[in-house]
């Protein structure tokens, strides 16, 4: 009994000390976390979508403190958050215009020439892996959600074949941009009206080869906007591209475009 007893006592007394050391180390070794920390996180939508380049929004409001991070690279958050933060870090506000994911693709099903029957795992990565893919274009949409599925808003649906983007829920997070295996998916002004549907910069006969709606380079976007001097689109090899600082605004440019792949906001809430 007294061997218990001995025992109990020296258990006791070891952990006496252990809490009086903890506490001790709590009180003079502690890193004191900079109360802004806090704050900067509440400021924070919460969405942790990790669009900012960080892990989540903690991680984000730590960077910001730390001076290591840039206001404004919160998406969802949008001017509101940018301002909040901007009063507690103390800095200036600097306003953000809200960009939204736009898929350089408008080959349907319907359009698009299919050279095969993927039956595969449901996921664009491992359709490309798999010669290359079903498409006949190898810079189209392959449409088997991989944006869909990692969108934190549910912005995004196969619609036809195509990934489809509704800008009125799109938070501009950018997870889709890195997820999608061909590269087709960009992140524009919310505010742009006009988009050029398509990724290809190949010749325009081999684009007609393979897909109903490809852009040609015939260059009749930038005649019809003003020329090459206004500046409205910009070329990569046969592909016109809107230039988003200074975007074409004519709704006219749609039925002008000879492969109709100029569309005037490609969005579900357009009913396009």
């Amino acid at each position: 009994m007294n061997a218990i007893i001995l025992a109990t006592l020296v258990i006791a007394a070891v952990g006496a000390v252990a809490a009086i050391a903890l506490a001790i180390a709590d009180k003079y070794l502690a890193v004191r976390e900079d109360p802004r920390i806090g704050l900067v996180t509440a400021a924070l939508p919460g969405a942790n979508c990790g669009g900012c380049g960080f892990a989540g929004c903690g991680d984000y409001a730590r960077a910001l403190v730390a001076g290591t991070a840039a206001p404004g690279a919160c998406a969802p958050g949008g001017d509101a958050a940018n301002a909040e933060i901007a009063k507690i870090l103390g800095v200036a506000a600097e306003a953000t215009e809200k960009r939204v994911a736009l898929v350089k693709c408008c080959g349907t099903r319907s359009e698009a020439v299919r050279v095969g029957d993927y039956n595969g795992i449901c996921d664009c990565a491992s359709a490309a892996s798999t010669a290359g893919g079903d498409k006949g274009c190898r810079y189209g949409c392959l449409g088997y959600g991989a944006c869909a599925n990692v969108c934190p808003k549910s912005a995004i649906r196969i619609e036809d074949g195509l990934a489809v983007v509704d800008k009125r829920l799109c938070v501009g997070c950018g997870k889709c941009v890195s997820v999608c295996p061909r590269k087709i998916i960009e992140l524009v002004p919310a505010s742009a009206t006009i988009h050029v549907l398509c990724n290809n910069p190949v010749r325009g006969p081999e684009v007609t080869k393979v897909c109903g709606v490809g852009c040609i380079g015939c260059h009749l976007c930038e005649k019809n906007s003003g020329g090459k001097e206004a500046g409205h689109f910009t070329f990569n090899g046969f592909l016109a591209h809107v230039n988003y600082q200074n975007p074409p605004t004519d709704a006219a440019l749609v039925s002008k475009c000879p492969r109709k792949c100029i569309r005037e906001d490609a969005h579900f809430e357009t009913g396009a």
